[in-house]
Protein backbone atom coordinates (compact mmCIF):
# COMPACT_ATOMS: atom_id res chain seq x y z
CA UNK A 1 0.00 0.00 0.00
CA UNK A 2 2.44 2.38 0.90
CA UNK A 3 4.64 1.82 -2.67
CA UNK A 4 1.04 2.33 -4.31
CA UNK A 5 0.63 5.79 -2.35
CA UNK A 6 4.07 7.02 -3.37
CA UNK A 7 3.44 5.98 -7.33
CA UNK A 8 -0.30 7.65 -6.80
CA UNK A 9 1.69 10.84 -5.62
CA UNK A 10 4.36 11.00 -8.44
CA UNK A 11 1.15 10.55 -10.71
CA UNK A 12 -0.72 13.28 -9.27
CA UNK A 13 2.44 15.91 -9.37
CA UNK A 14 3.33 15.06 -12.82
CA UNK A 15 -0.52 15.73 -13.70
CA UNK A 16 -0.62 18.85 -12.14
CA UNK A 17 2.94 20.27 -12.11
CA UNK A 18 4.98 18.82 -14.86
CA UNK A 19 7.53 18.19 -12.94
CA UNK A 20 8.21 14.31 -13.33
CA UNK A 21 9.02 12.56 -9.55
CA UNK A 22 9.86 9.40 -11.41
CA UNK A 23 12.96 10.77 -13.39
CA UNK A 24 14.78 11.15 -10.06
CA UNK A 25 16.60 8.97 -8.25
CA UNK A 26 13.76 7.23 -5.87
CA UNK A 27 15.57 6.41 -2.59
CA UNK A 28 16.93 9.93 -2.38
CA UNK A 29 13.19 11.07 -3.26
CA UNK A 30 11.17 8.94 -1.40
CA UNK A 31 13.28 9.18 1.95
CA UNK A 32 13.53 13.08 1.60
CA UNK A 33 9.69 14.10 1.03
CA UNK A 34 8.63 11.06 3.75
CA UNK A 35 10.52 13.11 6.22
CA UNK A 36 8.94 16.47 5.16
CA UNK A 37 5.40 14.30 4.52
CA UNK A 38 5.79 13.48 8.65
CA UNK A 39 7.04 16.71 9.65
CA UNK A 40 3.75 18.24 8.16
CA UNK A 41 1.66 15.73 9.62
CA UNK A 42 -0.04 13.69 7.17
CA UNK A 43 -0.48 10.10 6.84
CA UNK A 44 -0.13 9.02 3.17
CA UNK A 45 1.29 10.77 0.32
CA UNK A 46 -2.40 11.60 -1.71
CA UNK A 47 -2.94 13.40 2.02
CA UNK A 48 0.40 15.55 1.53
CA UNK A 49 -0.70 15.75 -2.22
CA UNK A 50 -4.23 17.02 -1.47
CA UNK A 51 -2.71 19.53 1.09
CA UNK A 52 -0.04 20.82 -1.06
CA UNK A 53 -2.94 21.79 -4.02
CA UNK A 54 -4.24 24.27 -1.14
CA UNK A 55 -0.88 25.62 0.59
CA UNK A 56 1.16 27.40 -1.46
CA UNK A 57 3.73 27.25 0.89
CA UNK A 58 3.44 23.60 1.69
CA UNK A 59 3.96 22.95 -2.20
CA UNK A 60 7.12 25.50 -1.88
CA UNK A 61 8.46 23.75 0.69
CA UNK A 62 8.10 20.54 -1.42
CA UNK A 63 10.09 21.82 -4.81
CA UNK A 64 12.76 23.13 -1.73
CA UNK A 65 13.35 20.21 -0.44
CA UNK A 66 13.07 18.49 -3.98
CA UNK A 67 15.57 20.15 -5.50
CA UNK A 68 18.16 20.38 -2.46
CA UNK A 69 18.91 24.24 -2.39
CA UNK A 70 22.27 24.29 -0.94
CA UNK A 71 24.55 26.91 -2.74
CA UNK A 72 27.11 28.84 -2.02
CA UNK A 73 29.35 31.67 -3.87
CA UNK A 74 32.48 30.52 -5.09
CA UNK A 75 31.42 26.89 -4.47
CA UNK A 76 34.72 24.24 -4.85
CA UNK A 77 37.05 27.68 -5.51
CA UNK A 78 40.13 26.00 -7.41
CA UNK A 79 37.26 25.28 -10.52
CA UNK A 80 35.97 29.29 -10.42
CA UNK A 81 39.41 29.97 -10.51
CA UNK A 82 39.67 28.08 -13.48
CA UNK A 83 36.56 29.80 -15.04
CA UNK A 84 38.35 33.45 -13.90
CA UNK A 85 41.79 32.81 -14.92
CA UNK A 86 41.65 30.90 -17.92
CA UNK A 87 38.28 30.15 -19.55
CA UNK A 88 36.45 33.63 -19.52
CA UNK A 89 39.76 35.20 -21.04
CA UNK A 90 39.99 32.73 -23.51
CA UNK A 91 36.11 33.17 -25.04
CA UNK A 92 36.58 37.04 -24.91
CA UNK A 93 39.49 36.38 -27.16
CA UNK A 94 37.43 35.05 -29.70
CA UNK A 95 34.38 37.03 -29.34
CA UNK A 96 33.29 39.97 -26.59
CA UNK A 97 29.88 39.33 -26.62
CA UNK A 98 28.76 36.32 -24.74
CA UNK A 99 26.15 34.17 -23.80
CA UNK A 100 25.63 32.19 -20.41
CA UNK A 101 23.49 30.67 -18.71
CA UNK A 102 23.28 29.16 -14.78
CA UNK A 103 21.12 26.46 -14.96
CA UNK A 104 19.47 25.27 -11.89
CA UNK A 105 20.40 28.08 -10.45
CA UNK A 106 18.99 27.29 -6.72
CA UNK A 107 19.13 30.88 -4.98
CA UNK A 108 21.53 32.81 -7.33
CA UNK A 109 24.98 32.52 -5.97
CA UNK A 110 26.18 30.54 -9.41
CA UNK A 111 25.63 33.34 -12.09
CA UNK A 112 26.60 36.06 -9.58
CA UNK A 113 29.76 34.37 -9.32
CA UNK A 114 29.72 34.53 -12.84
CA UNK A 115 28.54 38.17 -12.36
CA UNK A 116 31.60 39.13 -10.38
CA UNK A 117 33.84 37.18 -12.87
CA UNK A 118 32.75 39.32 -15.87
CA UNK A 119 32.42 42.22 -14.50
CA UNK A 120 36.27 42.22 -13.42
CA UNK A 121 36.83 41.39 -17.25
CA UNK A 122 35.26 44.13 -18.34
CA UNK A 123 32.71 42.14 -20.15
CA UNK A 124 29.48 41.79 -18.02
CA UNK A 125 27.41 44.55 -19.51
CA UNK A 126 28.09 43.06 -22.77
CA UNK A 127 27.26 39.89 -21.88
CA UNK A 128 23.47 37.85 -22.05
CA UNK A 129 23.88 36.27 -18.60
CA UNK A 130 20.50 33.88 -17.59
CA UNK A 131 19.83 31.49 -14.77
CA UNK A 132 16.62 29.30 -14.36
CA UNK A 133 15.27 27.13 -11.53
CA UNK A 134 12.47 25.00 -11.34
CA UNK A 135 11.61 26.54 -7.36
CA UNK A 136 9.72 29.99 -7.50
CA UNK A 137 10.77 30.29 -3.73
CA UNK A 138 14.61 30.16 -4.92
CA UNK A 139 14.09 32.14 -7.53
CA UNK A 140 12.83 35.00 -5.78
CA UNK A 141 15.31 34.88 -3.07
CA UNK A 142 17.76 35.17 -6.14
CA UNK A 143 16.27 38.31 -7.30
CA UNK A 144 16.77 39.92 -4.03
CA UNK A 145 20.06 38.94 -3.53
CA UNK A 146 20.26 38.69 -0.25
CA UNK A 147 22.77 36.58 2.02
CA UNK A 148 23.59 35.35 4.83
CA UNK A 149 27.84 35.56 5.62
CA UNK A 150 28.15 32.08 5.39
CA UNK A 151 27.38 32.34 1.73
CA UNK A 152 30.33 34.66 0.72
CA UNK A 153 33.25 33.08 2.89
CA UNK A 154 34.60 31.42 -0.31
CA UNK A 155 34.17 34.84 -2.31
CA UNK A 156 37.73 36.66 -2.64
CA UNK A 157 37.93 39.41 -0.17
CA UNK A 158 38.15 42.48 -2.79
CA UNK A 159 35.16 40.99 -4.73
CA UNK A 160 33.48 41.21 -1.28
CA UNK A 161 33.94 44.84 -0.91
CA UNK A 162 33.15 45.73 -4.21
CA UNK A 163 30.23 43.80 -5.26
CA UNK A 164 28.57 43.33 -1.69
CA UNK A 165 27.28 45.84 0.81
CA UNK A 166 27.52 43.89 4.56
CA UNK A 167 24.26 45.13 6.82
CA UNK A 168 25.24 42.84 10.44
CA UNK A 169 24.95 39.39 9.60
CA UNK A 170 23.86 39.62 6.03
CA UNK A 171 25.28 40.44 2.57
CA UNK A 172 23.69 42.58 -0.35
CA UNK A 173 24.30 42.14 -4.22
CA UNK A 174 25.48 45.34 -5.69
CA UNK A 175 22.47 46.35 -7.85
CA UNK A 176 25.15 45.95 -11.20
CA UNK A 177 24.97 42.27 -10.93
CA UNK A 178 21.49 41.95 -9.65
CA UNK A 179 20.47 44.14 -12.77
CA UNK A 180 23.06 41.30 -15.05
CA UNK A 181 21.22 38.80 -14.47
CA UNK A 182 18.27 37.22 -16.68
CA UNK A 183 16.21 34.67 -13.97
CA UNK A 184 13.63 32.69 -14.92
CA UNK A 185 11.74 29.32 -14.33
CA UNK A 186 12.28 26.22 -15.61
CA UNK A 187 12.12 22.52 -15.80
CA UNK A 188 15.02 21.06 -17.06
CA UNK A 189 13.69 17.66 -17.95
CA UNK A 190 10.18 18.91 -19.88
CA UNK A 191 11.45 22.49 -21.14
CA UNK A 192 13.20 23.50 -24.55
CA UNK A 193 16.90 24.89 -24.47
CA UNK A 194 17.72 27.90 -26.05
CA UNK A 195 20.99 27.74 -28.05
CA UNK A 196 24.13 28.94 -28.89
CA UNK A 197 25.75 29.34 -25.34
CA UNK A 198 29.84 29.97 -24.88
CA UNK A 199 29.24 28.58 -21.15
CA UNK A 200 26.50 26.45 -19.20
CA UNK A 201 26.77 26.17 -15.50
CA UNK A 202 25.30 22.87 -14.13
CA UNK A 203 26.54 21.76 -10.98
CA UNK A 204 25.31 19.21 -8.28
CA UNK A 205 22.16 19.23 -9.34
CA UNK A 206 22.21 16.38 -12.09
CA UNK A 207 23.47 13.59 -9.49
CA UNK A 208 19.60 13.19 -8.29
CA UNK A 209 18.54 12.82 -11.57
CA UNK A 210 18.49 8.42 -13.20
CA UNK A 211 20.57 7.68 -15.23
CA UNK A 212 18.06 7.34 -18.31
CA UNK A 213 17.40 11.05 -16.90
CA UNK A 214 21.07 12.49 -17.41
CA UNK A 215 21.61 11.17 -20.81
CA UNK A 216 18.39 13.00 -22.01
CA UNK A 217 20.13 16.47 -20.06
CA UNK A 218 23.61 16.14 -21.31
CA UNK A 219 21.88 15.69 -24.96
CA UNK A 220 20.28 18.86 -24.27
CA UNK A 221 22.73 20.26 -22.87
CA UNK A 222 25.26 19.77 -25.69
CA UNK A 223 22.75 21.01 -28.29
CA UNK A 224 22.43 24.16 -26.32
CA UNK A 225 26.01 24.61 -26.58
CA UNK A 226 27.92 26.44 -29.68
CA UNK A 227 31.02 24.74 -31.39
CA UNK A 228 33.58 25.16 -28.73
CA UNK A 229 31.40 26.12 -25.84
CA UNK A 230 31.90 24.59 -22.62
CA UNK A 231 29.81 22.13 -19.79
CA UNK A 232 30.57 22.73 -16.05
CA UNK A 233 29.09 20.11 -13.91
CA UNK A 234 29.60 19.27 -10.32
CA UNK A 235 32.12 17.52 -8.67
CA UNK A 236 30.66 14.47 -8.63
CA UNK A 237 29.24 14.52 -11.94
CA UNK A 238 32.12 13.72 -14.28
CA UNK A 239 30.46 12.69 -17.51
CA UNK A 240 32.25 9.04 -18.43
CA UNK A 241 31.61 8.69 -22.17
CA UNK A 242 31.55 12.75 -23.39
CA UNK A 243 31.85 11.50 -26.88
CA UNK A 244 28.29 10.34 -27.08
CA UNK A 245 27.27 13.60 -26.47
CA UNK A 246 29.95 15.32 -29.34
CA UNK A 247 32.15 16.73 -25.85
CA UNK A 248 35.50 16.28 -24.62
CA UNK A 249 37.02 16.92 -21.62
CA UNK A 250 38.82 20.53 -20.94
CA UNK A 251 39.82 19.99 -17.07
CA UNK A 252 38.49 18.03 -14.50
CA UNK A 253 34.34 18.40 -14.47
CA UNK A 254 34.65 21.24 -17.48
CA UNK A 255 33.41 19.54 -20.78
CA UNK A 256 33.76 21.38 -24.39
CA UNK A 257 31.46 20.40 -27.21
CA UNK A 258 33.22 19.54 -30.36
CA UNK A 259 33.44 21.58 -33.45
CA UNK A 260 36.43 24.22 -33.25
Amino acid sequence: MEDQDFLLFIKKIKEHTSIDLALYKEAQMKRRLTTLRLKRGYNTFISFFEAMMKDKELFYEFLDRMTINVSEFWRNPNRWELVEQKFIPEMLKRNRRLKIWSAACSTGEEPYTLAMILAEQGALAETSLHASDIDDGALEKARKGLYLDRSVRDVPANYVKKYFKQDGLMFHVSEELKKSVKFQKQNLLVDTFDSGYDLIVCRNVIIYFTEEAKHVLYQKFAKALKPGGLLFVGSTEQIFSPGQYDLEAAETFFYRKKGV
